[in-house]
């Protein structure tokens, strides 16, 4: 009974963080799963059934507060769907591990892209670009991401996210709230390709309902805090998410020390919480300048 508790409460966290930066819900939990002594393909199934609930609550709540653009959303769910099935029916075969490190690589640069852009180069009276993504670019980042998602647990918003950040072509709340969206459709193949590999034998089910109970209820909240959180802070906390998930993943392949790790997230730690405080100050200007000039 006390891992079910622990267990929603982690899929609370999870879905909290997921659902604010549009990231974190399947690497956490299939982070814990694993740590439980449950296979990797099985602790991704497991994650992913309880996503198809999850997602649905958090892409509907997302919708609620306009935080989707629909068209993005379309866009990306069928070629989503085919990676993140085929991802999952080949997860036995396919040296996920040793592509990892890789990927990591490539979402920390982006990571430290997105964290610099909204650090310094926001501008809240620029204009997004009116140029959208060509279906190419939409294919290739849909199939990319969804096979990712299925074969490590998780994937879809590490990568879609801070791709789709890295462009001037949607605002941030936009772009979590219809990777979010999208996650429902990734969630459904995932969970098929699974089944029809592992059965429904091999399902952990009351580990599932109590991650997707912990999900359910931090689905709304988390819609209504990117509602809220100004654009320039939400886009150096997901900075930050990035930087610190991926850096995890590639000290793990490096085989770094416990002590050199720790090191290394204190440092990254306190460098996020400098830029989140330098980010709330510049908010608070920023309103002070608007609250002053509305009385002009």
């Amino acid at each position: 009974m006390k891992k079910l508790i622990v267990l929603a409460f982690i899929g609370l966290v999870a879905q909290l963080v997921d659902g604010a930066l549009g990231m974190a819900y399947g690497v956490t939990s299939t982070s814990l799963l694993l740590l439980f002594g449950i296979a990797p393909a099985v602790a991704s199934a497991s994650v992913h059934l309880a996503e198809v609930v999850t997602t649905a609550a958090s892409g509907i709540s997302h919708i609620r507060f306009g935080n989707v653009d629909k068209q993005v959303v379309r866009r990306l769910i069928i070629p989503g769907s085919v990676g993140a099935f085929l991802g999952a029916c080949f997860l036995s075969s396919i040296p996920g591990d040793v592509i990892k490190p890789f990927i990591s690589g490539f979402l920390l640069l982006l990571g430290v892209y997105v964290l610099y852009r909204f650090l310094f180069k926001f501008n809240p009276a620029e204009k997004m670009v009116n140029k959208k993504w060509s279906k190419k670019q939409y294919l290739s980042l849909g199939f990319f991401a969804g096979f990712l998602d299925a074969t490590g647990g998780g994937g879809w918003g590490p990568i879609a996210t801070p791709v789709l950040l890295t462009s001037k072509k949607m605002e941030p709340r936009k772009v979590i709230g219809s990777v979010d969206t999208s996650e429902f459709a990734i969630a459904v193949a995932s969970t098929l390709g699974f089944l029809l590999t592992l059965g429904w034998s091999q399902i952990h089910w009351q580990w599932v309902i109590a991650l997707m109970i912990g999900g359910l209820i931090a689905a709304p909240i988390a819609a209504w805090l990117v509602k809220i959180i100004p654009t320039n802070l939400l886009g150096t906390l997901v900075g930050g998410v990035i930087i610190i998930t991926n850096i995890r993943t590639l000290l793990i392949a490096l085989d770094a020390t416990f002590s050199i790790s720790i090191f290394v997230y204190s440092i990254l730690i306190i460098l996020w919480a400098l830029a989140v405080t330098y980010t709330i100050m510049q908010v608070k200007k920023s309103r002070k300048r608007n609250g002053f000039s509305s009385h002009n």
